[in-house]
């Protein structure tokens, strides 16, 4: 027997025994054990990744490659290298801690990542020796015979053989919302490029069945299914080697190095944050170099082992070695919070990231909306409009208000909402009495749901085990039979069939036939060419034949001759009166509503003859011919009920919120106006500008890149959305310096989710490629969920800047201290070091961390989601960072040199003894005196430092300026972060044991019990806290100042930067110069 070619891909260009012969393999009895074996070891796994192996080697490298651990990492080898044993210890540890967080932190995610994965991994029906066998999904390979039904995911791509009504979800992969009906007969032409979602006779992995049931044969696995290839494109990556034919070899070969060094140290990849911290870690390695050289100069190069530390200690000093593990802390902190509210964050860097987006682009089903259709309102000539409340569980029959407006259109109402129409409140209730006003026909409306009920497959039931509403079909049919259940008239009624919760399978039981009201008689399928159905049952009631029809409006109008007029009287169906129902679609159509028509007609049980029995069963078009119009529904995917909420904080925090979605555009405008991504008063801005606000895939597509460049404002809302067009919008977005978040959860928005500055994937719904091109990921799916991500952003962003600020400050006096200090000589023209190496990586180390991850763990401020996004260009080094990172450094190096030179040379003689650097001797009591008082100052004035960053510009005693208790508010705001003010606790005791605590003080930390001294450092710290408050003034008023000079009328454009669309307000006048200039040019 010949191999198989496993490369084959024109099966859509196969019959079926065609493809039964090349893939050698059985219709009825499959694969035998061998064939499977030699399979899955020629092909691997029907997996498109191996999910549940989880990479140590590669956490460990990410946690490594970035410039400031690089940096410790170089100090902590020099430390070994000359025997500094305790120096490099502490780095070793620094080093140790914030890979192992890092490493558990990534751990966690990847472990809830294969969480998720295993509760979308379904298992399989196929047909192996003869004998239907239910295995993984994963085992499944080329020739097994697969059999899906409703509600399955379809584990691999299939060459159909078999289906009936069969109709699937492929929106993961194509991005298309409707159900595609499959055509299992149909054979394409092998020259012909057909698109993968034209090939009717195929079904393709991680589809969803949604009608039906089928058989096929496995064509495709794993990365070889048309998911697995996008998923190996992205995993693909061209790397860092650089081929640019227009640069010379040597060109290319440095443009290799560079970029290779960059991404290594993390300088040219990763969020802002991990790029600026990267190349300040570099910047500052440097100047840690030339602190070395100055130290050893100082000693005329004479280095020895003293100096050699000494050196190294000068460095240190310069380097914020505790800033990475706080860094990681408060983030694998945020992190967890996430998790509780609902964000897993796969990438520790992009938490802060999301402090900086400006623009969210979303999808609409299922993260905007619910994902299910609902039913909106219903028509029925004479009778009234029915109106459907919305609720959280759009399957559940009995929840949802339901009122009427008596004998009015749609079309009418929308005409005359300021008079008095009538409504009738608890319509169901009023209906079921038989309470309704006389000049309503009930008997209209129950026509309606009979038809609406009984030309309907759908199923809803309640699921026995979880007691959930659930349902099973296509979800237009779903909405339409969830509302004949409100009125207590779903199918089971009326023809005895009984539904089971066990997924989807009928339980045909009936109930005694003599009381059910219909009998099926016979059916036809929903056909995608005529769109419309119907079905043929026989009332038991009534003895007749019926004929109910449902369709696409259109559709069903064309086989329409008669309607009702004045109660039950049928008449002709004229042209004005199609042209008033065609109003009414067309209103309803505008409220973004997919509008379905119903149609009936009768046959008297005793006056049909044989052959027209048989015409019933078997001749469509005359049974869908002549029918009696009953009326409409408009159904909708109604917004999560949050969704509203979440888009007006986002304006508020000064984020455009933007629609990408496979959706028609009136429903794509309906919803984005309804959630207040559109302004609900279109009609108040010029045509020109609404056109730009919503767009049509095709339209944006076709625009160059400079057509979309000189576009005043970009779109709002684009509907008829590709996988391209999403991937068109981020760049336009980052040509425009924005910095954008996107949501996806198909494979086809995983190009997109890459290239986004923050991918966001939605974890119920999402395919697993798209997790993995992700960022972030939504464990419920739901669009407010981005609100709380980007919250926890901010805040930690905030917090961020604070402790980076703090530990900045410190390593400014730190280095400034010790250099000036390298003044002070001994007897023997040695530098005596003012601070000791180990009491220096104490304060860095211990003494400073603790503080800093307190900082990390500050609360939100008030106003954080009523402040623009960060700037992503400056991030957290803005220049007041900057600036009061300097003037803290050198406020701190001020009064802890004046407290050295007091106790030394004030009270002392000034005597520098010798050796003093290498141990304790006689001659050095004022040198260990002095460094005590000195690390004493520095340590408190670093812990006051932590305080005073709590606020960049308010006073540490006036934190909340609008208080009713200003006398103790100062103590409630130091109270309310009990970890940073027991950090602060802890730090300002510590200094008196490590002072005090005999061969530590004098053997390790090189310093001495004081007396007296301990007020200098007291007086000192204050004088330092003073001169903090002072600062802070001064720059409160050069603040305010400043804003008073940018915004005159502050309350003004305070009220006009809450207007999310005032941009689009002023690019009225703008898009008609644009256009003006156009048609000029043209």
């Amino acid at each position: 027997m010949s191999a198989i070619n496993y490369d084959y891909s024109d099966f859509h260009s196969l019959s079926i025994d065609e493809t039964l012969e090349l893939l050698q393999t059985n219709l009825n009895n499959g694969l035998n054990q061998n064939q499977i074996h030699d399979r899955l070891k020629n092909n691997g796994h029907n997996t498109i990744g191996d999910e549940s192996k989880i990479d140590y080697k590669g956490m460990v490298l990410h946690q490594l490659c970035n410039a400031m651990i690089c940096v410790l990492i170089v100090s902590m080898i020099i430390s070994f290298a000359i025997h500094d044993w305790i120096t490099g210890g502490v780095i070793t540890g620094v080093v140790a801690i914030n890979v192992v967080i890092g490493i558990f932190q990534e751990y966690k995610a990847t472990k809830t990542m294969n969480s998720l994965r295993a509760l979308s991994s379904p298992n399989a029906v196929v047909i192996r020796n003869g004998q239907n066998e239910i295995i993984d999904s994963k085992e499944v390979v080329v020739g097994d015979i697969c059999v899906v039904k409703v509600g399955d995911t379809v584990p691999a791509d299939l060459r159909l053989i078999e289906g009936k009504n069969f109709e699937t979800d492929e929106s993961l992969l194509t991005g298309e919302s409707l159900p595609v009906s499959k055509e299992p007969d149909n054979i394409y032409d092998k020259e012909a490029d057909t698109p993968v979602g034209d090939r009717l006779n195929l079904a393709f992995s991680s589809s969803t069945v949604v009608k039906g049931r089928a058989k096929g044969i496995v064509i495709k696995t794993g990365l070889h299914t048309e998911i697995g290839k996008i998923a190996k494109s992205l995993q693909d990556d061209a790397g860092l080697i650089s081929r640019d034919p227009s640069k010379t070899f040597f060109g290319n070969a440095w443009k290799t190095i560079k970029d290779t060094t960059g991404a290594f140290l993390g300088i040219t990849t990763g969020t802002p944050l991990h790029r600026k911290l990267s190349k300040l870690a570099v910047l500052l390695f440097w100047i840690a170099v030339v602190f070395a050289i100055v130290v050893m100069a100082s000693q005329k190069f004479e280095v020895d082992k003293g100096v050699a530390i000494y050196a190294i200690c000068v460095a240190l000093s310069m380097i914020p070695s505790s800033l990475v593990v706080v860094l990681t802390i408060t983030m694998s902190v945020g992190a967890a919070v996430m998790a509780s509210r609902n964000v897993i964050i796969r990438k520790l860097d992009s938490l802060e990231a999301l402090g900086a987006v400006n623009d969210i682009c979303s999808d609409k089903t299922g993260t905007l909306t619910q994902g299910k259709m609902v039913a909106k309102q219903v028509w029925i000539p004479t009778f009234g409009t029915i109106r459907i409340g919305d609720s959280n569980e759009p399957f559940n029959p009995n929840i949802g208000d339901i009122e009427v407006i008596p004998k009015v259109s749609p079309f009418e109402y929308s005409y005359n909402e300021s008079e008095d129409v009538g409504i009738i409140r608890s319509f169901k209730e009023k209906y079921l009495n038989g309470e309704l006003p006389s000049g309503m026909d009930s008997n209209l409306f129950r026509q309606w749901l009979e038809a609406a009920s009984l030309a309907n497959i759908a199923t809803v039931f309640k699921d026995k085990e979880s007691d959930d509403w659930k349902a099973h079909g296509d979800p237009t049919e779903i909405a339409i039979q969830v509302f004949t259940a409100k009125m207590n008239l779903p199918r089971s009624v009326l023809t005895g069939e009984n539904f089971g919760g066990d997924e989807s399978e009928r339980n045909n039981e009936k109930s005694d036939e003599s009381e059910v009201p219909f009998e099926h008689y016979a059916e036809y399928p929903f056909d995608s060419t005529i769109k419309r159905m119907s079905a043929v049952y026989k009332s038991k009631v009534d003895n007749r034949y019926e004929v109910y029809t449902k369709g696409a409006f259109e559709s069903v109008l064309k086989c329409c001759g008669k309607w009702y007029v004045k109660g039950s009287e049928v008449s002709e169906l004229r042209e004005e009166d199609v042209e008033t129902i065609k109003k009414n679609i067309d209103i309803l159509s505008s409220e973004g509503l997919r509008v379905l028509a119903f149609a009936k007609k009768s046959y008297r049980c005793d006056d049909v003859s044989e052959e027209e029995l048989e015409m019933l069963k078997s001749k469509r078009s005359e049974v869908e011919e002549d029918l009696i119009f009953l009326g409409l529904i408009g159904i909708y995917d109604p917004p999560r009920p949050e969704t509203a909420g979440a888009v007006k904080k986002f304006h508020q925090a000064g984020i455009n919120v933007r629609m990408l979605t496979g959706d028609f555009p009136g429903t794509a405008k309906a919803i984005a106006q309804e959630v207040g991504i559109l302004p609900t008063n279109l009609y108040h801005y010029p045509k020109e500008v609404v056109d730009i606000m919503v767009m049509t895939g095709s339209q944006f597509d076709k625009m160059s890149e400079n057509e979309i460049d000189e576009l005043p404002v970009l779109p709002l809302v684009i509907a008829r959305c590709s996988p391209q067009t999403k991937v068109r919008m981020i760049e336009a977005l980052h040509r425009r310096d924005k910095f954008c978040a996107m949501t996806g959860d198909g494979v086809n928005d995983s190009p997109s989710l890459k290239m986004a500055n923050v991918g966001i994937a939605m974890g119920i719904n999402g395919s697993d490629v798209a997790k993995d091109a992700a960022d972030i990921v939504l464990s419920d799916d739901n669009f407010a969920s981005i609100l709380n991500a980007v919250e926890e952003g901010r805040r930690t962003s905030d917090n961020i800047q604070k402790f980076v600020l703090q530990l900045l400050a410190e390593n400014v006096a730190q280095a400034l201290y010790l250099i000036v200090g390298l003044c002070f000589q001994d007897e023997s023209g040695k530098s005596v070091f003012p601070l000791s190496p180990v009491e220096v990586l104490w304060i860095i180390v211990v003494t400073s961390c603790f503080p800093a991850m307190g900082l990390g763990l500050e609360k939100a401020a008030p106003d954080l989601m009523d402040r623009p996004p960060n700037d992503s260009k400056h991030g957290i080094f803005t220049w007041e960072v900057i600036t009061d990172t300097f003037v803290y450094g050198i406020f701190m190096a001020a009064v802890c040199m004046a407290t050295f030179v007091i106790v030394v040379f004030g009270k002392g003689d000034g005597a520098l003894g010798y050796d003093c650097n290498d141990a304790y001797n006689d001659s050095c009591n004022l040198v260990f005196k002095g460094r005590s008082a000195a690390f004493a100052a520095m340590t408190w004035c670093a812990l006051i430092l932590a305080w005073e960053v709590l606020a960049f510009r308010r006073s540490f005693f006036k934190m909340q300026p609008e208080t009713d208790t200003p006398y103790t508010q100062v103590f409630k705001d130091i109270w309310s972060n009990k970890f940073l003010f027991w950090s602060i606790i802890f730090g300002f005791v510590s200094a008196f044991p490590v002072v005090y605590i005999p061969v530590i003080n004098d053997k390790v930390f090189l310093h001495k019990g004081i007396g007296y001294e301990w007020g200098i450092a007291i007086l000192f710290t204050i004088v330092f806290w003073v001169v903090c408050e002072i600062y802070k003034y001064f720059k409160r008023h050069y603040y305010k100042k400043i804003d008073r000079a940018n915004n005159p009328e502050k309350d003004l454009e305070k009220s006009s930067r809450k207007d999310p669309f005032e941009a689009y307000s002023t690019a009225t006048t703008i898009q008609s110069e644009y256009i003006l200039s156009k048609k000029t040019t043209y």
